[in-house]
């Protein structure tokens, strides 16, 4: 799997969502920006302090989150 730098994850920065670079842009806001149909350099005009590699680790971190599997504890 590639490297998912860019993606922070802080208890102090959005109650601990997933983020990028530690600023107060969630993955989460920008898949569902994706997901409603806006292009990349799109949501480079809306957030001009993102770059091009942001989103696309921000889509891989998603990926890989709804990949996982969550099994219940056996005490």
């Amino acid at each position: 799997m590639k490297k998912i730098n860019r993606i922070t994850f802080d208890q102090n920065i959005m109650g601990g969502r997933p983020c990028i670079r530690g600023m107060r842009v969630t993955v989460g806001t920008i898949v569902g920006l994706v997901a409603s149909g806006h292009s990349k350099d799109h949501i480079l005009e809306l957030y001009p302090y993102l770059e091009r590699e942001d989103i696309t680790q921000a889509l891989r971190c998603a990926a890989w989150r709804a990949d996982e599997l969550e099994l219940p504890l056996v005490t």
